[in-house]
Parts: structure tokens; C-alpha cells; sequence
């Protein structure tokens, strides 16, 4: 069927057939379009094209790719507060517990995929890994080390709790180790928890 000239302009501000939000449309394509393509392989174009929507809604709804991919990747189903307060309920002696149980239940709720676009991305992007950095690093588990450890190294132990998330997420998700990309919640914070726990609050010399 021929498109009509209304429908063309309408496409051009970013319309979609049926009053489809052109904002999570975009969130959703530039999801996918980050974990296939990585940061610098992905464009404004492909990811408008996948969502249905002229590029320039990029740059309407979040001002640049970058931006895009802070709102799209980084974004997680938590602000950093509520995630720190979710893991620091209960005692501190099983913290390590709650920190690998959260994040599994976080990633496995997309299938891994939001995990793997941000790990494909920073892999490409330096300003991507610095992002990466901040938020896994300074703003949730070096917060969390600062409130249960003994000594004044909280950067020091969020790094090394980064790193076991970070390592478990990328063997989970991205290399697909087997057992453990198959294996139940319950396995994985029984193996890893314990190695967590050491790091925010055992004897690091």
C-alpha cells in the first residue's frame, strides 16, 4: 500500500504506527543493536532504523549516541541508592551473599543480554568503560565495602568485588562456560558468595 504523505511526515517526526512510545522504542533497539554491534560499531542510523524512527529522534529524546547508550545499557532496573539499600538489608556477614544473588537475578531477567551489551561495548570505548567503572566501582560496591569493612580500603575491596561480578558475568553471559551459564541461582551464590564476602570484609594481606 502506498504510504501517504501524512504517514511520510509523520515517520520523519518519529511517529510509529499504533502510538508506539518512539522513547523505549529506541531504549529497546539500541539494547540490541549495542550487544550485536558493540559502542563504536553501533550507529544512530542502525539503531533508528531497527526502532522504526527517523535519527534525529535520537538526538531529540537523548542528545547524542552516548547518552543513548547511558540511558539504553547502563541503566539498570535500579537506581545505584535503592540497589546498595536492597543489598545492605541484613546482616553484614552475608552481604557477599546478597550482592551475587541480586546481580544474577538482575542479568538473568534479560537473559544475560544487557550484561553482555555493556561488556561488548566497554571492550571498544574507553569513555564506555570509564562509565562502567563508575558505576560498578564508585558508586555501588565501594559504597557497600566502605559500610561492613574494618579498614579504610573500600575502593581497594569494591575493585576486587567488581572484578568477581564482572568475571562471573562475562563467563555467564558473553563465553558461556558450562556448567555455570546453565546452572541455577542458587549454585552460583553458593560458589562465588563466599570469595565475596572475603573481599569486603576478611584480611586482604
Amino acid at each position: 500500500m502506498t504510504e501517504t504523505v501524512e504517514q511520510a511526515k509523520g515517520r520523519r517526526r518519529g511517529r510509529r504506527p499504533g502510538g508506539t512510545d518512539t522513547r523505549s522504542a529506541l531504549l529497546e533497539a539500541a539494547r540490541g543493536v549495542f550487544a550485536e554491534q558493540g559502542y563504536d560499531g553501533a550507529t544512530v542510523r542502525a539503531i533508528a532504523t531497527r526502532a522504526g524512527v527517523d535519527a534525529a529522534m535520537v538526538n531529540h529524546w537523548f542528545g547524542s549516541k552516548e547518552g543513548l547508550f547511558v540511558q539504553a545499557v547502563l541503566q539498570l532496573p535500579f537506581q545505584p541508592e535503592e540497589l546498595i539499600s536492597r543489598i545492605a538489608a541484613g546482616p553484614p556477614e552475608t552481604m557477599g551473599e546478597r550482592i551475587v544473588r541480586t546481580f544474577l537475578t538482575i542479568w538473568d531477567s534479560t537473559g544475560g543480554g544487557h550484561f553482555t551489551a555493556l561488556i561488548r561495548s566497554v571492550s571498544s570505548h574507553e569513555q564506555a568503560a570509564h562509565m562502567l567503572h563508575d558505576f560498578f566501582v564508585k558508586q555501588v560496591f565501594s559504597k557497600i565495602a566502605g559500610a561492613v569493612a574494618a579498614d579504610d580500603r573500600p575502593l581497594l575491596r569494591g575493585s576486587l568485588v567488581g572484578s568477581q561480578m564482572v568475571g562471573l558475568g562475562i563467563a555467564r553471559y558473553v563465553l558461556k562456560f558450562e556448567p555455570m551459564a546453565s546452572a541455577d541461582v542458587a549454585t552460583i551464590v553458593a560458589a562465588v558468595a563466599p570469595n565475596v564476602q572475603r573481599y569486603l570484609t576478611g584480611d586482604l594481606d
